[in-house]
């Protein structure tokens, strides 16, 4: 497969706060997809009822925090550094970076609460305790998190939203990377992986503007899965239809 462009731009109950408050003004946002798919099993409601709640990072939604105030992360987890997944679907990844990574914090934000449900099922079924859990909306996570505080992030797979008109409601859009880029540490290493050439070209074009750089020196560096990957089963069906996933890394400018 043809390398992707490059474009112009990229050659050359945890309540664990500090003092701060912040805006009250709720913007006015869109979730990228939907909430709630078919229903729950029995244990999924078991895992939502005694286990979200006690992974939760802080008061994240404006319904719960109306007055709102960044997240202590070094409270929350001691100390660690602290990545993010968003969009986290069925949390296979996610679950698989916590356990391999000890001493690292995790935080994973998704809006469909059928994939928090087996996130959390995965969950108890590693014994992983270096996680923290947002069900809902990453932008609302961003807002309360404090700046240069992300020292990792992860967009794997996320909605393509295929249709022309829809591209605005991508995440690789001003309106998402502006504030992750603030939450980032510089030299933070952001990944993304997309079997959609669009997305491709979309955060090619997109995430550089925001302040990172593409690290990719050879084709290997985009066609080749992170040392540290886990297959997905999103990917998975991606594959057995034909398409090719891109794996994109890229550095938070200093």
């Amino acid at each position: 497969m043809a390398a992707p462009p490059a474009p112009k731009c990229c050659r050359a109950p945890r309540r664990a706060l500090n003092a701060q408050p912040m805006s009250t003004e709720r913007p006015h946002r869109n979730f990228y997809g939907r909430l709630k798919g078919k229903s729950l099993k029995k244990s999924q409601k078991t895992y939502l009822d005694e286990d979200l709640g006690q992974l939760s990072p802080g008061p994240v939604d404006w319904d719960d925090n109306p007055e709102r105030r960044p997240l202590d992360l070094d409270t929350l987890f001691g100390g660690k550094p602290v990545w993010l997944e968003v969009g986290f679907g069925g949390g296979e990844h996610l679950v698989h970076q916590a356990a391999s990574n000890p001493d690292v914090g995790i935080i994973g934000a998704e809006p469909y609460i059928n994939g928090v449900a087996m996130l959390l099922g995965k969950i108890r079924r590693a014994g992983v305790e270096n996680l923290a859990v947002h069900p809902g909306d990453a932008r609302d996570l961003m807002d309360v998190l404090a700046p240069a505080s992300i020292s990792r992030a992860f967009l794997l797979y996320p909605d393509p939203w295929p249709k022309k008109r829809h591209h605005r409601r991508r995440f690789v859009t001003p309106e998402h990377l502006e504030p992750l880029a603030r939450v980032m540490k510089p030299g933070a290493v952001f990944r993304v992986a997309t079997d959609i050439p669009d997305y491709v070209r979309q955060t090619l074009e997109e995430v550089p503007k925001a302040g990172f750089t593409w690290t990719a020196e050879r084709p290997a560096d985009w066609r080749d899965p992170w040392d540290d990957w886990i297959s997905t089963r999103y990917e998975q069906k991606a594959l057995r239809e034909g398409r090719v996933p891109h794996y994109l890394t890229f550095i938070r400018d200093g």
